[in-house]
């Protein structure tokens, strides 16, 4: 019997003694002496003629509270790293859990359900049987009936703090192990299948038929693999480094795809999500639809002056004849007001062209390998998008200012009434009370 460590490949273990030792040397070197955690695993491979072929990975249980060294997360560290090894289709869940804690309080299990909702691969194991209060058993959990599994559960009695300090024997604690489901009397009746021996038993019995049946979606899986492989092998049979054309294949490919991804940034079915800000398309369209109104909303408005404004234009627009209120009237109020949204309008178009440019950057960062040619993608880019902001702005300005015109017949947006003509607004009351101006209704 022999052991060998990943990390030290050339050196054969014989005595378990030193096996431990070199554990628990490698944790503190991995993670200091002080409880630190980290996900990279120490390989120990065991070759005895007493032991099953067996790959076992076990990790470590879930700390609630953080002590020494450990990070103020380390419950979701510890999780995290549990699931990218429980997640695997192909591997086993051994579900732990001691005999004296309630099964429906058991983190294992719950951790179980979330990646295998069915069960097909959780196997439950419960511990510290001999430590249950006097006169209470796990009968109930053993026999599968209080929470049921698919694959059952299977107890186990391991060595003590005490046993390991003492350096008890593995193999004495396993007699003790079977003498301790044999002599219990909730228990008796299923000795034989109960215990560390038969747990061995178990899975490499289960991980056997386990990886027959997950065998053929493996196979399937590697041919296609491989048949990707052996096309992309096939196109270099004949490929020359100094070929001009394959250059040129290489370079419209990047430059197609900084394409696809500016799309995809914009329209927001990128395969990257950012889970931290708000970018691209999202972005933008918070601008058009939150910033922007609360830009319109900011903007400073005397209703008391407007209606003044509309006043003196239908009386100027009257002179000493008109009785109907021309569209001229309606058209020289709406232009100075219009002309207020010239701003804000400005603004949005800074602050979309920003965004672009930053979604610019972020597609060629997948250039980083060519330099030159990322600078010149984001040169021209930037230089077009620029261009472009210049023409928006300019239309902006311009129609802010521009007349709208009707079509002949058309009716117009609204009629505006004048106001009594019995009274000028701005006119003092004789009783010596103020009079509110009068102001033109509008009615669509």
């Amino acid at each position: 019997e022999y052991a060998e460590f990943l990390h030290c490949k050339s050196k054969k273990f014989t005595d378990f003694d030193e096996v431990r030792q070199e554990i628990e040397a490698e944790t503190d070197r991995v993670t200091g002496t002080n409880k630190g955690i980290s996900p990279v695993p120490i390989n120990l491979r065991v070759y005895s003629p007493h032991v099953l072929n067996l790959t076992l990975i076990d990790l470590p249980g879930i700390t609630k509270v953080p002590v020494g060294d450990q990070p103020q997360d380390i419950e979701y560290q510890i999780k995290d790293m549990i699931l990218q090894f429980i997640s695997r289709e192909s591997s086993l869940i051994l579900a732990v859990t001691p005999a004296n804690m309630d099964l429906a309080n058991s983190d294992a299990l719950k951790m179980a359900k979330e990646v295998d909702p069915q069960g097909l691969r959780t196997i439950g194991v419960i511990t510290k049987l001999d430590l249950m209060d006097e006169g209470t058993d796990a009968r109930d959990v053993l026999e599968n009936k209080l929470l049921p599994l698919r694959r059952g559960y299977i107890g186990v009695v391991n060595r003590s703090q005490k046993d390991i300090d003492g350096k008890k024997d593995i193999r004495a604690a396993l007699a003790a192990e079977r003498k301790f489901f044999l002599s219990h009397p909730a228990y008796r009746h299923m000795a034989d299948r109960m215990g560390t021996p038969h747990l061995q038993k178990v899975l490499n019995q289960q991980l056997t038929n386990h990886i027959r049946e997950t065998l053929p979606s493996l196979r399937s899986k590697l041919q296609s693999q491989l048949l990707s492989l052996e096309k992309e092998v096939e196109e270099y049979k004949n490929f020359r480094p100094d070929d001009p054309t394959r250059k040129t294949k290489a370079l419209l490919q990047m430059v197609q795809q900084f394409g696809v991804d500016f799309e995809k940034r914009i329209e927001g079915s990128g395969d990257q999500v950012d889970t931290l800000e708000l970018s691209g398309g999202a972005r933008i369209n918070r601008i058009f639809h939150e910033r922007f109104p609360f830009e319109l909303v900011k903007m400073e408005f005397d209703e008391k002056d407007l209606r003044r404004e509309i006043s003196y234009a239908i009386k100027n627009i009257h002179g000493v004849t008109g009785l109907f209120t021309p569209d001229l009237a309606f058209e020289a109020i709406v232009k100075k007001q219009v002309v207020k949204l010239k701003e804000p309008c400005l603004k949005c178009v800074d602050l979309v062209i920003q965004e672009l440019i930053n979604t610019v950057r972020q597609c060629t960062s997948k250039l980083g390998s060519y330099p030159r040619l990322r600078e010149e993608t984001e040169r021209i880019v930037t230089t077009h998008i620029r261009e472009r902001e210049g023409k928006t702005k300019d239309q902006v300005s311009r129609r802010h200012l521009r007349r709208w015109p009707r079509e002949p017949g058309e009716k117009p947006l609204a009629v505006l009434r004048p106001p009594s003509p019995t009274r000028d607004p701005e006119a003092p009351s004789r009783g010596g009370g103020a009079v509110a101006p009068a102001s033109p209704s509008l009615s669509p």
